[in-house]
């Protein structure tokens, strides 16, 4: 009877160590800051006087993470073919290796975008069968760099392509620029998205989905563009691209909208959720950042989400437009001195949204924003670009995280780069984003639990000054702290 007793008390006592053991968690900080840090580890934290506790739930649980990642564009994978193979093959790695941001979801464009060295089609002449249809403009640079970055992800990545317009021959105005493709066509145009489905895979590329078109909405025929209202989009998606790839057997995912995320997002989702016979095709809505610097339009977000809870919203484009690229200076890109299209050209009911900004705050911000409001993808634009933020035929000038000088073959990794990174190398396809909440405002952040179940807090403090934090997970408490102008990323690993 004693040793029997002896076993039941070692046995409560082993339970009960298992336990609390079970609770405990070994954490890894990384840190780019404006004093300098580049995602550097941090192995000690100095003592704050504001202190701010946060509070991690993975019982409360949001969206599955498709992915983060940057564009493949003719201009970037130009400039790939101008630098030395060793700088190829360090932006390769740098944005799909194991040793660098590691990207999982990606955007190219079908046919000509402003990214591109001049306008082509894959179907230049009348040809309502496309029997001419050739991706031979793509061999050169676009197919080459999408393998190369193929070859050295080891996870791999997901590939979303999208048409900036059609050929000019299937439009009313026979133009490039804008213009609406012409009812007679939309067949023909259909088809033309399932040759390209079926051209790429025969180069080994399997696409996990499209958008119908860029902007629909427009972009004042500053470069490759094709309107559609939504109830025109509808009309194409439901009779003719989504039978025609049912049809040809291609299993794809197939986006709408992909515009500003604003009060026009809410009529869109409106229209294709409304109409069951064209929301049987989609499978989500693909939005992008430039109705402002700084407001991620939570609303229309949340009211897309509920719109269409079981399908897909993905943020398919992101840069920080209407500058050229700052040369090896990271402070100005931690500094309030970018504009954007809006601080010139916005209607003036609307500048408001598009004042100054810090290029670093505005990626991070938007991130780590829309991760709090159901997005569960997001997408940068050019991988890569020059001094000048090209090549662009349209001299459309944009910042990529990569910026190149080839005739002096150096490569410039921005803060930018270092930004992305805190989210696509820690933020893994799968994840699940998990509840969090802090006792005190200052400092944004989000928090993901990843399929390997390791926890990521992402943190940014805009302010001057460092901020202390106190971790809180399964009763257990993290003393950390986040340096003024910064971001982190806090790896979670449960039961240290």
């Amino acid at each position: 009877m004693k040793l029997t007793s002896h076993y039941i008390l070692l046995f409560i006592i082993m339970a009960a160590v298992s336990c609390n053991s079970a609770d405990k968690f070994d954490i890894e900080v990384y840190e780019t800051s404006a004093k300098g840090n580049q995602l550097s580890k941090l192995e000690s934290f100095p003592e704050v006087d504001q202190v701010v506790e946060i509070s991690i739930n993975p019982d409360e649980r949001y969206q599955e993470i498709t992915g983060f990642g940057g564009s493949f564009t003719e201009a970037s994978a130009y400039l790939l073919n101008q630098v030395s193979k060793e700088n190829r093959d360090k932006i390769i790695e740098a944005y799909f290796g194991e040793s660098g941001a590691r990207y999982s979801l990606t955007r190219t464009h079908i046919n000509s975008s402003d990214f591109s060295l001049g306008n082509y089609s894959y179907a230049p002449e009348r040809d309502l069968t496309l029997s001419n249809f050739s991706i031979d403009e793509d061999r050169d640079d676009l197919i080459p760099m999408i393998k190369d970055a193929m070859a050295v992800s080891k996870d791999g990545f997901k590939i979303i392509s999208s048409p900036w317009t059609a050929p000019p021959w299937m439009k009313d105005n026979k133009d490039w620029k804008g213009g609406k493709l012409l009812p007679e066509y939309y067949d023909t145009w259909a088809l033309f998205f399932s040759k390209y489905l079926d051209a790429y895979k025969q180069e080994g590329i399997e696409v996990w989905g499209i958008t119908v078109e860029n902007e629909p909405l427009g972009n004042d025929s500053n470069w490759e563009s094709m309107h559609f209202t939504p109830e025109e989009m509808n009309e194409f998606v439901k009779n003719h691209l989504g039978p025609q790839l049912e049809k040809d057997g291609h299993d794809i995912k197939i986006l709408g909208y992909d515009q500003n995320r604003d009060h026009e997002l809410i009529e869109w989702v409106d229209a294709m959720y409304g109409d069951e016979e064209a929301a049987r095709y989609y499978d989500g809505t693909a939005v992008h950042w430039y109705g402002s610097t700084y407001d991620v339009f939570p609303e229309a977000l949340r009211y897309a989400k509920k719109a269409a809870p079981d399908k897909h919203l993905i943020q398919t484009e992101a840069t920080a437009d209407a500058e050229v690229p700052v040369w090896k200076d990271d402070a100005w890109y931690w500094s309030k001195e970018a504009t954007d299209w809006g601080w010139d050209w916005a209607p003036e009911e609307r500048k408001y949204l598009h004042p100054k900004y810090v290029p670093v705050y505005r990626y991070a911000r938007d991130m780590i924003g829309t991760l709090n409001n159901w997005v569960d993808g997001w997408i940068d634009w050019n991988m890569v670009l020059d001094r000048q933020g090209g090549p662009n035929w349209a001299k459309n000038w944009c910042l990529a995280p990569v910026i190149v000088d080839p005739e002096n073959d150096e490569v410039y990794f921005t803060p930018l780069y270092y930004t992305m990174a805190h989210f696509s190398r820690y933020i893994r396809p799968g994840a699940v984003r998990i509840g969090h909440s802090q006792s005190a405002e200052g400092l944004l952040v989000t928090a993901v639990q990843n399929p390997d179940e390791s926890i990521a807090v992402v943190v940014l403090n805009q302010s001057e000054e460092p901020r202390g934090m106190q971790l809180q997970l399964n009763g257990e408490n993290r003393y950390i702290a986040i340096d003024g102008k910064a971001i982190q990323t806090i790896v979670i690993t449960p039961g240290g």
